[in-house]
């Protein structure tokens, strides 16, 4: 008896070592499950490279048909566009396509100043600004503009209460690399203002707008007061749209950076035909939608000129007390002209 049980048991444990080979041999062979890092998804997407990535804001689309404006006027806008005799500054412009970048912005429009979203979207700005509703761009609500973008600068503001703002210890400057410099300049800025900068050029390039390789390079930032005053005495020539007894430049937190520049002319010539290329650039439809990110504002009538807005200027004195020697007369329309001239609150603010 016990002998048949011990063959039982043998031909039971037999059995089970024939099934165990038969289930090796014909099952299929096992994978190892992914694990939610490895399965296709959200969490397994590949990052978008810097360079690859879409600009934030792209050429100004045509929007025709996509919100009907007030009737005629994308026409009137893609007229008065390069026809529009008016004095904005003080002195006789033609056309209103230099500032477009700045008015679509400030209407919240990508669309192109002559279609008909872009009258739309202007005829809400009117409405809102209590200005008749007739999304035609003119000096009228150019003059509602223009106050707002100059009182978005600190130093205007400081100017408007006729405190010139204080200037850095140059040995608290920090230096510029020679690839962000234009044409080899030494290039100072106040530290952080440089840093915010590089901050804004990586973002730029990402978005595929540095097309050019001096783009966004720097060819102005801290100019001494002492220098400004003898420039000043020796060219003759401040106080008026583009230099000043005060300047900007002073405060170690402005810069003016290549943008474009038309066939002919520097980066910092003011011509019209040389702001015009600029502002007809995607880099400076860019800075105009994304500069305000990184903490700078732009002197709308020189698309080069940005100010750092991060710190606080340093104590200054009254422009009263400074040297007016080679100030010529301010050129700026006085302040309750017609809208065909907006005036300024401050002379300032229309200067550097």
């Amino acid at each position: 008896m016990r002998a048949l049980r011990r063959l039982l048991w043998g031909l039971g444990v037999l059995a089970l070592a024939v099934g165990a080979f038969w289930l090796w041999v014909i099952w299929p062979p096992w994978e190892a499950k992914p694990s939610r890092a490895d399965r296709p998804g959200p969490m397994s997407e590949a990052p978008v490279s810097a360079e690859s990535a879409p600009p934030l804001v792209a050429a100004p689309a045509l929007c025709v048909g996509s919100e009907a404006g007030p009737a005629g006027a994308a026409a009137a806008n893609a007229a008065s566009l390069s026809t529009l005799a008016w004095s904005p500054f003080g002195k006789p412009e033609t056309g209103w396509e230099i500032y477009a970048p700045r008015i679509a912005a400030e209407i919240g429009t990508s669309c192109a100043p002559g279609s008909d979203g872009f009258a739309a979207a202007l005829a809400r700005w009117q409405q809102a600004n209590h200005l008749p509703r007739t999304g035609v761009m003119d000096a009228a609500a150019f003059a509602v503009m223009l106050p707002r973008w100059h009182l978005t600068r600190p130093f205007v503001r400081v100017n408007r209460d006729g405190v010139c703002p204080g200037a850095p210890a140059e040995a608290s400057l920090a230096t510029a690399r020679p690839d962000e410099s234009y044409g080899g300049k030494t290039i100072q800025l106040r530290p952080a203002a440089l840093q915010a900068y590089r901050r804004m050029v990586a973002e730029a390039r990402a978005a595929g707008v540095l097309r050019r390789p001096e783009a966004l390079t720097i060819y102005s930032g801290f100019r001494a007061p002492d220098a400004d005053a003898q420039r000043c005495a020796r060219d003759r020539n401040c106080q008026g749209l583009t230099r000043t007894i005060c300047s900007a430049h002073r405060t170690g937190l402005a810069l003016d950076v290549f943008i474009d520049a038309a066939p002919g002319f520097g980066p910092d010539s003011s011509a019209d035909a040389n702001r015009l290329a600029m502002a007809r650039s995607p880099l400076y439809r860019w800075m105009v939608w994304n500069a305000g990110r990184f903490g700078f504002v732009n002197y709308v009538y020189e698309p080069w000129h940005w100010e750092w807005t991060g710190e606080p200027l340093l104590p200054g004195a009254p422009i009263a007390s400074l040297s007016a020697d080679g100030a010529e007369p301010v050129t700026e329309p006085p302040a309750g002209s017609t809208p065909r001239t907006p005036a300024a609150a401050s002379a300032a603010r229309n200067r550097l």
